[in-house]
């Protein structure tokens, strides 16, 4: 019996890759990881305290004062490039998972207002242009905009107050936008902001208008409902659904539980660290085979808020939470796979997500020693790990390497190489 849990913290990235200051220049300087442990060394007069963390390799993979240089587990430690463009939790999660994400299309909705409102309109919906800005009003209530807290273009939102109508009403807006959408994805955003919703809107960058969401009170006031609509997918080939029909129970934890398609799965929706934690350890220690794949989005919230001192709160107890996961999963068979998604340094100033690497660190019972990994292309190759780790053939997700032992590499789907993350040299393992 065994388990692999993929733990991502969102927005946790270790340094600018080399085309972080193509949208903004000021990105090359991105380091979310660095930036936090050292405005919070200062902020709170002491550093960090990230003892699982650095157990796993980070301070391997990510050298720095505060965070341990060896460990005595048996763990493999390298860093990812994205392998999708941008900087996007969907699409850092749909890639980690297997698909090939590389060709997502960005598109800012003013590019594609009149289709957008002609789709709405014949959906029976009444439509708004306030004051000539490049979003909608939906039924008097719902915005249709930019969404403001990706790179421009990756994705839009259907917005809209729970004070004023059910989640039901922002989703069927959201669907109809899909229908005719060319980006990753579409998201309905329903909660209970501080104001009216036209108060909050403001211009993002490149052209992009949109609802400055954790500016509305959205993810301070509870109760907030989200539905990610992605671009079609083949979810088929991807590690959930993998797993899942080969008979090995899957758990989706936290945002992995909103943006994931697994029709088998066990969904455990979850905003807060402690209750993310929670349900993956409560999937941990129930018997049998299981594939956990869980989000703590508590980090990404505080990068969005700019706010480094919370990210670094987040991270201890994170820390403590992958202490008591390192600890049940000591099965020769277990897998604990810690990763993230793409950057959100809180120090950056500004409130968008980083183009960063991303840690790889894997905790492998019964290895012997520690692997120090060459830089993975793409997220894809923590999804085709993973699947060889529960027995699986790998081959069939649609993107992937499988790392299975130091000096070897079998890559499935496309080239594991890309522009974007040179060949580096390291050792590989599983």
């Amino acid at each position: 019996m065994s388990k692999t849990v993929v733990l991502v913290i969102d927005g946790f990235g270790i340094g600018a890759m080399p085309d972080a200051g193509v949208l903004r220049p000021g990105d090359r300087a991105a380091d979310t990881c660095g930036h936090v442990l050292d405005h919070c060394r200062s902020a709170l007069d002491r550093p960090l305290r990230l003892p699982a963390l650095g157990a796993l390799g980070l301070g391997l993979v990510h050298p720095h004062p505060d965070l341990a240089r060896r460990t005595a587990l048996p763990v493999a430690a390298g860093r990812a490039a994205l392998g999708y463009p941008g900087a996007d939790t969907f699409a850092g999660h749909q890639t980690m998972m297997g698909a090939d994400f590389s060709r997502v299309t960005v598109a800012r909705l003013g590019e594609h207002l009149p289709e957008v409102a002609s789709a709405l309109t014949a959906a029976g919906h009444r439509v708004a242009r306030p004051d000539g800005r490049t979003l909608l009003v939906v039924d008097g209530s719902v915005l249709v905009h930019d969404n403001l807290e990706a790179d421009p273009g990756i994705n839009w939102n259907a917005s809209g107050s729970l004070d004023d109508l059910p989640f039901a009403r922002i989703l069927a807006v959201a669907r109809t936008v899909r229908t005719v959408a060319p980006v990753a994805r579409v998201i309905a955003v329903g909660g209970h902001a501080d104001g009216p919703l036209d108060a909050f809107v403001r211009d993002g960058d490149g052209g992009t208008v949109g609802l400055d969401t954790p500016a509305s009170g959205f993810y301070r006031n509870g109760g907030l409902e989200v539905r990610h609509l992605g671009a079609p997918l083949d979810h088929t080939r991807q590690l959930p659904d993998l797993a899942a029909r080969a008979g090995i129970p899957v758990t989706l934890v936290g945002k992995a539980a909103d943006i994931l398609v697994c029709e088998a799965a066990v969904r455990r929706p979850a905003v807060t660290t402690a209750e993310v934690l929670a349900h993956t350890l409560e999937a941990v220690r129930a018997p049998g085979d299981g594939l956990v794949v869980a989000n703590v989005q508590e980090t990404d919230l505080a990068g969005h808020q700019q706010d480094a001192e919370r990210y670094g709160r987040i991270l201890e107890l994170t820390d403590a939470g992958l202490a008591a996961l390192t600890g049940l999963l000591d099965g020769a068979g277990d897998r604990l796979i810690v990763t993230g998604d793409h950057g959100n340094d809180p120090t950056i100033g500004h409130a968008h997500h980083t183009r960063e690497y991303v840690p790889v660190l894997t905790h492998r019972p019964g290895a012997a020693g520690v692997d120090l990994l060459p830089d993975a292309p793409s997220l894809a190759d923590v999804g085709a790990t993973a699947a060889w780790a529960l027995g699986l053939d790998a081959s069939a997700l649609a993107n992937g390497t499988v790392r299975t032992a130091p000096g070897d590499l079998v890559p499935y789907g496309p080239a594991p190489h890309s522009a974007d993350c040179p060949h580096p040299t390291g050792r590989t393992s599983r």
